[in-house]
């Protein structure tokens, strides 16, 4: 067992290792050269989430900042958290470099409500969210209170479904077998790992985290008792990144699993709810 205090202080070490080798993993510099350039996160959210013009938008858990950027150049009006110094650093020196306005500010997510105030048409949240959440209850209460009466949550997970992050993705047979428990618990679940998702190995000199488990009812069930009102609930196939070794990427740029594999179980999910009028 590991306090909450104690895990979380060990992945704000993991998250300040990869703002290094996110910032020269990410294409940086084609934000800076091209001005209508947005990263691919976003243009993949971007007929879902309309016209953001003049929109005020909290990105929670924005990183090193390109989304962030990416959705200010869509119109919106945005400003950025993160618990990771490092990493508001490097999105604040994107925005500048970018000749793309958007404020950034370094907090937990809990406290995002003390930091950031409400009243946000849209908040914003998008691949790798859920599993560093100690509290999805706490998560959700935290949202709603952002948003103006009829704003909205968008919050897609193109890291892993939670039955996705059941799955032995080490097997050397390739097949589909469930290893990891899809009910999680209060206790999160430790996991050392000197990679990046960007594939850098050895790059990481704080390798280890603590992730817990959501299963997707807990997740839905949280929105909901928040008072938030569930408008969309998607499970996709595709993957920002390589789960497992023996997934092929597509023209699109994403990765899926081969044949029938792709039918059997989901690998990311969006949700959409809005704060009733």
């Amino acid at each position: 067992m590991v306090r909450e205090d104690e895990a979380l202080s060990t992945n704000l070490a993991n998250w300040e290792s990869r703002v290094p080798v996110h910032v020269a993993a990410y294409g940086i510099d084609r934000f800076v050269e091209d001005p209508a350039h947005v990263s691919d996160v976003v243009r993949q959210d971007a007929t879902a989430l309309g016209d953001l013009t003049g929109l005020r938008v909290a990105h929670l858990q924005c990183h090193i900042g390109t989304d962030s950027v990416s959705l200010a150049r869509l119109g919106a009006e945005v400003v950025g958290l993160d618990f990771s110094p490092s990493a508001i650093e490097a999105a604040r020196d994107l925005s500048e470099r970018a000749r793309t306005p958007a404020r950034f500010v370094e907090a937990d997510v809990y406290e995002a409500v003390e930091v950031l105030g409400s009243g946000f048409d849209l908040v914003y949240t998008t691949v790798g969210i859920v599993g560093w959440l100690p509290s999805m209850t706490r998560w959700a209460r935290v949202v709603a209170a952002l948003l103006a009466t009829g704003g909205r949550l968008y919050l897609r997970d193109g890291h892993g479904h939670p039955t996705l992050m059941t799955i032995d993705e080490t097997r050397t047979d390739q097949q589909l077998v469930m290893t990891h428990p899809y009910f999680g618990g209060a206790d999160p679940v430790r996991w050392e790992d000197d990679s990046s998702y960007t594939g850098e190995a050895g790059a990481l000199t704080s390798p280890v985290t603590y992730e817990w488990h959501h299963p997707l009812s807990e997740i839905v069930q949280a929105v909901l008792d928040a008072g938030l009102v569930l408008t969309r609930l998607h499970e996709g196939d595709g993957l920002d990144w390589a789960f497992a070794p023996w997934m092929e990427r597509g023209d699109d740029g994403r990765y899926r699993f081969p044949g029938e594999q792709r039918r059997a179980v989901p690998t990311e999910f969006t949700l959409e709810a809005t704060r009733p009028r």
